[in-house]
């Protein structure tokens, strides 16, 4: 999240209740700020009179191995959650590119961010079970729980997925957790999108599990599985042959799909999600630079010149997706967000009903709100 712009020092609790009262005793707008790994994404920030810094709220409240659950204070840095959690043989399935430079559990909410294994597991927003925050007017709310079938009251934490640090403060949040694989192997095929689109439908029309399939503009299709030591090279051998291409990683091929992710100084970054079966023909319309396309999920991260941005956005709204910006060089202007969804009078209601005096993170959203 933005580091924020207000002239006073950034305000950092430590807990539930010195952020109640961070929210209570600051007067005006607020910006939301963690490890600044996404500061630059969606709108930009407007001038705030503070600026809430949420690294302070940090650490393993309770782990619960047995019930594969963990919940923790949400300016916790998802690496260093997983390494809590790995001599224990469990992990958050999750793996966005910026986990590794520091991304805190709240950030990675409040962006939607997600990676490769969302093929799978999902995004955080399938991970989440619990949440607690705390509203514009101190209210501190609660949804779900530890119990992972919990399914009492509304489901708050889908609201604040995506919501940029504009409906609340992440204060607490309780998430699932899946076993650590005993031995991970990634196929890589080099083929064009229209080949990796073809390869793509084989290895999810047979019995292979594939936990993430990628196709970057290196020119190869990264098809990853995991499982049991002792079963994973016959899987990979009936893969390939499935496949008819293809050839084991001998180093780790993601952290080259990491730095596509990450984008590039001198141009614009762009997330697009649309239906898995159209992604190809939109990323064939835009004048990309480079490209990663989780051609299972329908999600890409694209790079392409600024002037060049509203126009993606349009075509990617054209085929009923979505899409945002997460970088942009310094002093280009182009659009965070495409043309507004027809959920935006939805969208609006609940900033007006969580955030009525409209508090949290100015500028996000707009033009829409």
């Amino acid at each position: 999240m933005s580091q924020g712009n207000a002239t006073a020092a950034p305000l950092r609790p430590t807990d539930l209740r010195s952020l109640r009262d961070a929210v209570l005793d600051t007067a005006g707008t607020v910006g939301i700020a963690g490890a600044g790994t996404a500061a630059g994404w969606a709108g930009r920030l407007a001038p705030v009179d503070a600026v809430l810094d949420t690294t302070g709220l940090a650490g393993v409240i309770t782990h619960n191995p047995a019930d594969m659950t963990v919940a923790v204070r949400a300016g916790t840095r998802l690496r260093d959650l997983q390494d809590e959690l790995a001599p224990h043989g469990q992990h958050v399935a999750f793996d966005a590119a910026r986990v590794t430079d520091g991304a805190t559990v709240g950030g990675l909410i409040a962006t939607a961010d997600a990676g490769p294994a969302a093929l799978v597991h999902g995004s955080l927003r399938d991970l989440v079970i619990g949440v607690t925050f705390v509203l514009a007017d101190g209210t501190v709310a609660r949804s779900g729980g530890h119990v992972i079938k919990n399914v009492a009251g509304y489901d708050l934490a889908k609201l604040l997925h995506g919501s940029y640090g504009t409906l609340g403060v992440l204060a607490e949040v309780v998430l699932r957790l899946h076993p650590r694989p005993e031995r991970t192997a990634t196929l890589v095929i080099p083929c064009s999108l229209e080949e990796a689109a073809a390869h793509t439908a084989t290895a999810l029309g047979g019995p292979h599990e594939p936990t993430a399939i990628e196709w970057t503009s290196d020119g190869v299709l990264l098809v990853r599985i995991e499982g049991t030591a002792g079963a994973l090279d016959a899987r990979l051998e009936r893969l390939r042959a499935a496949l008819g291409a293809g050839e084991v990683a001998d180093a780790d091929p993601w952290e080259r799909h990491a730095e596509l992710v990450r984008g590039e100084p001198d141009l614009a970054t762009l997330r697009i999600g649309v239906r898995p079966s159209r992604l190809p023909g939109v990323l064939a319309d835009l004048p990309t630079r480079t490209v990663t396309a989780g051609l299972g999920t329908g999600v890409a991260t694209v790079t392409l010149p600024p002037d060049a941005v509203a126009a993606a956005h349009a075509r990617v709204h054209a085929a009923g997706g979505v899409s945002v910006l997460r970088s942009r060089p310094e002093g280009a202007t182009a659009p965070a967000w495409g043309p507004p969804p027809s959920a935006l009078p939805v969208l609006r209601a609940v900033k007006a009903e969580l955030d009525p005096q409209g508090r949290f993170g100015p500028g996000r959203f707009d033009p829409w709100m």
